[in-house]
């Protein structure tokens, strides 16, 4: 009999299951979190939970809040367990799970007006506002500038009072906040974005000033938006995951998160009104974010977008297969460290090499099973920030990038919707229509899957990396993908 997982029953856990060491009682909800996502509740939640079990400060908890219908069902699966849920950290063959207890509630989800989140955020009690909201939620067009024409954002504007984006949500708590006296909050940015403090800021100020000028340059004056860089692997979770978590903890979860020993959370000490102790359970406080930021985002992020489009491509379903294929594994390792490490700098506690290293492994992690489907999502939004760059800094050396332009032909074959085998390739992109057209057409005119501005920018106007794109989109057609990848790791392509 598994035993569900309640505060009543936390006595009751199997000694293999880490239960918190703190009085829950007395949690006080200091951080508001909008996007209680799998990654938040293996990272952010993990960290204060574990500062908790060390005897940190109980004003420091989290609130959860959303501001899409689907975090209705994540509130009431959490809701359901008195906001518990395990995380599994899973290392190959070997497992260890904890409960997570740090959470203080879930504010009742109003994608429509967002009147109890406003209310939660206004609650003198709130001193850090945090989100994931991923790296499409931002708003922003083709050229990082907030576009305040999406329909969410004039309804916003229209409606201040009502507003139905996270951030139209944060400027109408702010603006109670500024009426009433009250010291505002420091929105901290949790999402996989570089500079992603900045942009939080660029998009809340942005939005502001269409709706009041005079708050806009009072938030600018008073709030703070710490940059960040965050990192774990931890995939989604379903009947899988959940029956792990019965068969060898013996509990009962509905909504338990699965992911890989390996966490980091390098962070700017720019709060607005005090933090939690974070330097005591690991967090690393710098103003050198773009440091760690670019060699995460380069190394793995892209690493994992090199590596999926290939996998799928392939017939490939999980990432630890893939990456421990002979041929994606020499093609992953041979562009990485072609193209994308001879412009990533040191870190401490990391060369570029070392950092390679350690990705490869962490990607190799049957445990995990983290899906070529995940890795896929959104490229739209993904290949800009993970793999463009990379790009652009080969071109500005005089460097024909060939492995990059052959993982974009990649992603151009893929957006076809069919793998290597004529199986189905599901739709993966909030723009995956327009991409499958271009797609199609590029079959033939390959030039206008880099005339795509919002993706390529100056990148996809490049004469050398048009050619570079059109001779590995050529040869994906003409000989197939292990063919392709097969060339061009013994450098015949």
């Amino acid at each position: 009999m598994n035993t569900p997982l309640l505060q009543a029953n936390l006595g009751m856990l199997r000694t293999l299951v880490a239960p918190p060491r703190y009085d829950r009682a007395a949690l006080k909800p200091g951080i508001l979190h909008i996007g209680l996502g799998n990654f938040h509740r293996a990272h952010q939640a993990v960290y204060l939970n574990a500062l908790m079990n060390a005897g940190g400060d109980p004003a420091w908890g989290i609130i959860g809040a959303g501001v899409r219908d689907p975090d209705t069902a994540t509130r009431d699966l959490l809701m359901q367990q008195d906001c518990l849920y395990s995380v599994v950290e899973v290392d190959f063959d070997r497992a260890a799970a904890s409960v997570i207890g740090v959470m203080t509630g879930f504010v009742p989800v109003e994608p429509q007006g967002n009147a109890a989140l406003i209310h939660a955020m206004t609650d003198p009690e709130t001193r850090i506002v945090s989100l994931t909201v991923t790296e499409g939620g931002y708003f922003l067009d083709g050229n990082g500038d907030l576009n305040t024409d999406h329909p969410t954002l004039l309804h916003d504007i229209a409606a201040p009072q009502a507003p139905n984006s996270a951030f139209g949500a944060i400027i109408a708590a702010l603006a109670a906040r500024r009426a009433q006296g009250i010291k505002p909050f420091t929105v901290m940015s949790c999402d996989n974005l570089p500079g992603n403090g900045d942009i939080a800021r660029a998009v809340i100020t942005g939005l502001a000033q269409r709706i009041n000028p005079d708050l806009a340059a009072w938030i600018n004056e008073h709030v703070t938006f710490p940059n960040g860089m965050v990192d774990r692997i931890t995939p989604a979770t379903g009947d899988r995951e959940r029956a792990l978590v019965a068969e060898r903890f013996g509990l009962a979860d509905l909504a338990p998160v699965i992911c890989e020993p390996f966490k980091q959370w390098v962070l700017e000490d720019s709060f607005t009104d005090g933090r939690p102790a974070l330097e005591e359970v690991g967090v690393t406080f710098t103003h050198d974010i773009a440091s760690f930021e670019k060699m995460k985002l380069r190394i793995l992020n892209g690493g994992h977008a090199i590596m999926a489009y290939a996998g799928a491509m392939l017939g490939f379903t999980y990432s630890h297969d893939a990456v421990t294929d002979p041929l994606i594994h020499a093609y992953l390792r041979k562009t990485l460290e072609t193209d994308v490490l001879p412009f990533v700098a040191p870190v401490p506690g990391f060369t570029p090499q070392e950092y390679l290293e350690t990705i490869l492994g962490r990607f190799a992690n049957p445990g995990v099973a983290d899906t070529i489907s995940r890795l896929s999502y959104d490229g739209s939004n993904r290949q800009p920030k993970f793999i463009v760059g990379s790009i652009a800094e080969n071109l500005q050396a005089g460097r024909p990038p060939a492995g990059l332009a052959l993982s974009s032909a990649l992603w151009c074959r893929y957006c076809l919707g069919r793998d290597e085998h004529g199986g189905t390739i599901a739709p993966n992109d909030p723009n995956w229509d327009q991409l499958h057209a271009t797609a199609q057409r590029a079959q033939s005119e390959p030039e206008v899957w880099l005339d795509q501005e919002p993706v390529y920018g100056a990148v996809g106007r490049d004469p050398v990396f048009r050619e570079a794109f059109a001779t590995a989109l050529r040869r994906l057609q003409e000989h197939g993908t292990a063919s392709t990848l097969q060339d061009h790791v013994e450098g015949n392509a």
